[in-house]
């Protein structure tokens, strides 16, 4: 019988991080900080679908809806049933291994989990009732969140000592904020109590249709399906804290943002980066580029300069430092490089975004890569679809 050739597409993936690594925080089983990147070979058998990074640790979630975490466990934020200072390789969270995981979200020393059937799990450091118990007691597993019992959460996101989450109606969004409360970030107006151990009603934010969620530092922020940016918690430079959303004035629509300590970035309709503050990495340290800075209402959105004709399509932000992914699926990253966290292979800062050498792995595509950030050190998932010949009888 003649063979016919066919060709199959099968993926490959590989994962990178560099930065901060003493607390095994990179999963590449090396407690050393890392000034290029390294491959993490302990997930090449995990299909990646996700990550978030933490303080110090990492949570990964993979496509069939299985969790593992790494990095500093101290606090239990590792899930994984017991306190250890450090895990030096991904290893699954056994509690949540029936449990099909939707998004995950790593604070500073705190995680967080939704189900695919709407649940919100937390575990880790409670002591500023960033976990929503009520009993600001540390959890070393993830436990369901009894408040949401009847709400179906869509996502959670966790800063450095709080969380919200955003709840979908049959017809309208809530969003919910618990934990420290001292510089407005859980949404709270009152002004005498300085945490939440349950959730708070976040007013300002009924009705609209939410479709991102951040949190980091003593920040919050939500972005709604119409491209509008809310943020609330302690001020960027310009403006005051807020203790209710404050919706942020741009004159674009934007479709991605990100929060670090001291700035925030937006990804706009047609590609461009903007950002807000940047204690380490201000555009305004350059005079020559605070022509490309616009003053709206007290709150000044810079426009970060990429390559020339590059259109950015996913951003991400660190504690003190940035990155992004150009169309042509390169990575740039820019800020605070003490740790390395930049992968330039040294530990100086950057004003300007600068190309990240990743020409030895996987060939890339824009679609394919995604960049990730956590306080002091990044990671990056790259996918590729290769095509295979396969014998058809």
């Amino acid at each position: 019988m003649e063979e016919e050739l066919d060709e199959e597409e099968e993926e490959e993936q590989e994962v990178w991080s560099w930065g901060a690594g003493t607390e095994g925080q990179l999963g590449t089983e090396r407690e050393k900080d890392e000034l290029l990147p390294r491959l993490v070979s302990c997930l090449s058998s995990v299909s990646v679908s996700a990550l978030s990074c933490g303080g110090a640790h990492v949570i990964a979630l993979a496509s069939g809806g299985e969790v593992f975490s790494w990095g500093r466990g101290s606090s239990g934020q590792l899930g994984q049933g017991d306190l250890v200072a450090r895990c030096l390789k991904p290893a699954p969270i056994s509690s949540l291994e029936s449990i099909p995981i939707a998004s995950v979200s790593a604070g500073w020393n705190h995680s967080g989990f939704v189900s695919r059937a709407g649940c919100p799990f937390t575990c880790g450091d409670g002591s500023f009732g960033q976990l929503g118990h009520g009993d600001y007691r540390s959890y070393p597993f993830p436990v369901q969140v009894p408040f949401f019992a009847s709400h179906l959460v869509s996502q959670i996101a966790c800063g450095m000592r709080h969380s919200i989450v955003v709840c979908k109606g049959e017809s309208e969004f809530s969003v919910y904020g618990f934990g420290s409360c001292k510089r407005g970030q859980i949404g709270s107006s009152s002004s005498h109590a300085k945490s939440f151990g349950l959730p708070q009603h976040i007013p300002g934010l009924d009705g609209v249709e939410i479709v991102g969620l951040y949190a980091n530092g003593d920040h919050s922020a939500a972005l709604s399906a119409d491209g509008r940016l809310y943020s609330w918690g302690r001020g960027f430079p310009g403006a005051p804290d807020a203790c209710i959303p404050q919706l942020l004035p741009s004159s674009q629509l934007i479709k991605e943002a990100c929060l670090g300590w001291n700035h925030a970035l937006s990804l706009t309709d047609d590609g461009e980066v903007l950002m807000l503050g940047g204690k380490l990495h201000s555009l305004h340290n350059d005079p020559a580029l605070k022509s490309l800075a616009s003053q709206q209402s007290g709150v000044t959105w810079e426009k970060v300069p990429g390559p020339d004709r590059a259109k950015v399509i996913q951003i991400a932000a660190g504690a003190e430092h940035s990155a992004l992914v150009n169309e042509d699926g390169s990575v740039m990253t820019w800020g605070w490089g003490e740790h390395g966290q930049l992968g330039l292979g040294d530990t100086s800062d950057q004003i300007l975004p600068q190309t990240v050498n990743l020409s030895d792995g996987l060939p890339f595509t824009a679609m394919n890569t995604t960049v990730y950030c956590g306080s002091g050190f990044t990671f990056v998932v790259r996918k590729h679809q290769r095509k295979r010949p396969s014998t058809i009888n």
